[in-house]
């Protein structure tokens, strides 16, 4: 699988980069500079240091994101050393119809260790200051040269002693986004350009990102470490484990139903969405657990959190102490239907998929107060009736299985045989508590502990 991480203006998809934020510094110099040539005219001259990484380039060409009515041009490197191609560059960016208030036209780097050695640079800073006269007196341009030497910086702003008007600022400085936003940055950017799955899929983690931006100068450069982190992870989950587990979450009304399938992905067939479990934990649980193990155990087992109305268990559980019970196929056709089936069967079709909703009706009432009246005391039961259900349908299922590893011992609620499927064996731990127990703090627990069980099944953590 391909994923990827860009860390330059250049490789950002192009729908992506109208989310990236506004550099207030800048926006608001721009937005002054804008005023002052409406009521004096002229063009202005920003060169703008920053270090490699800050964001210089990317908060550059997106100012006209943030402010309408301008235009952002990227000036070409004939335009830096001709007259000619430098205005006609700039009528073409004009237009003829729907003319900008501003035009920011950006020198990025141009050949900063050339440019240095050359005349370029100062050439092209008096050249302005002639245009500011002539040529691009009443046409309002802001000319931003982007540069990562705070040297080459005072030389360009040195160039406009001829004409010091046009200079907006000498020492200005783009420091970028504040380093405690950097991860949630680098998250995003991974996303967008990945189908919107979490960088914790691939066991990079919120922690992970600090720690690399506490020891990283600049925003691109801590991009370009988680880089490098991903690189060596994508490939690590690639003998996946023969196990599917999967959390049956029995629920009786919609709020439930929200609760549950809001710690998944649900159109993916309910699979355990890191990021909103993450989001539950406390300061106290993300500083003590071990986040990795348990990120790595939802992803080596293919952990699915799966709601189930009480509606599709209550006339199939009838009878719980009674081993011989057999529900009557009506309702076996109904269980079939849900989620849970679709899952632990392998034919789930994301294509054909419909939330899970509330029903309101009697049958509704009557298994909600079946489900509230102490079922939940039974879970042994529970179990044992799920699996006869799914024996009826034709699935090679048995309940209170003991599954060994070298390393702890798991007992799965209900497991089902998949001989034929890459995961040869799903574990299905049912969680049956009374509504009060589906509460988000409920949930995240029960996820916990259902990861870090897994987590020492599979040699990740050692028991405790």
């Amino acid at each position: 699988m391909t994923v990827r991480l860009p860390s330059r203006y250049e490789d950002l998809d192009p729908a992506f980069r109208g989310r990236l934020r506004p550099n207030r510094p800048l926006v608001e110099l721009v937005q002054r500079a804008r005023s002052a040539m409406a009521i004096s005219g002229g063009i202005r001259f920003l060169p703008i240091y920053g270090r490699s990484g800050s964001g210089k380039s990317s908060a550059a060409r997106e100012l006209a994101t943030h402010l309408p009515e301008t235009k952002v041009l990227e000036l070409s490197r004939a335009a830096v050393v001709s007259e000619a191609t430098l205005l006609q560059e700039i009528r073409d960016a004009r237009g003829r119809r729907d003319q900008p208030e501003l035009i920011i036209a950006v020198v990025d780097q141009y050949e900063e260790n050339v440019a240095e050695r050359s005349a370029v640079p100062s050439q092209f800073v008096e050249r302005l200051s002639l245009l500011d006269r002539g040529e691009l007196k009443d046409l309002p341009v802001l000319f931003l040269w982007l540069t990562t030497s705070t040297d080459f910086q005072t030389d360009l702003a040195a160039a406009t002693s001829r004409n010091e008007r046009i200079l907006l600022q000498s020492d200005f400085e783009l420091t970028g986004p504040a380093d405690s936003e950097w991860a949630e940055i680098v998250e995003e950017t991974f996303a967008f350009h990945n189908q919107e799955q979490p960088l914790a899929d691939f066991e990079v983690l919120r922690e992970n990102i600090e720690t690399v931006a506490d020891g990283s100068p600049t925003l691109g450069a801590t991009i370009e470490r988680v880089g490098d982190i991903l690189s060596q992870r994508v490939s690590r989950l690639q003998d996946l484990s023969q196990y599917q587990v999967v959390m049956l979450w029995p629920v009786t009304d919609g709020l439930r139903i929200t609760r549950v399938a809001g710690f998944t992905n649900a159109r993916d067939g309910y699979k355990l969405d890191w990021n909103a479990f993450y989001r539950e934990l406390n300061e106290d649980d993300r500083r003590t657990l071990p986040l990795s193990e348990l990120n790595r155990a939802r992803l080596y087992f293919d952990v699915r959190l799966v709601p189930i109305a009480a509606a599709d268990l209550h006339k199939l559980c009838r009878n719980l102490d009674d081993p011989d019970f057999e529900p009557s196929q009506s309702y076996l056709d109904r269980f079939e239907k849900s989620h849970f089936y679709s899952i632990v069967n392998e034919v789930w079709n994301p294509s054909v998929y419909s939330p899970l909703r509330e029903r309101e009706s009697s049958r509704a009432d009557d298994a909600r107060a079946w489900y509230d009246g102490g079922v939940t005391d039974k879970p042994t039961q529970l179990g044992r009736r799920i699996a006869k259900c799914l024996q009826m349908l034709g699935v090679n299922a048995e309940h209170e299985r003991t599954i060994r590893s070298p390393y702890s011992t798991v007992r799965a609620d209900v497991a089902v045989d998949r001989p034929g499927s890459q995961q040869t064996t799903c574990i299905v731990e049912l969680k049956a508590f009374n509504t009060e127990g589906t509460r988000p703090s409920s949930i995240k627990d029960a996820i916990r502990t259902t990861l870090k069980r897994h987590a020492q099944f599979a040699g990740f953590l050692a028991r405790q």
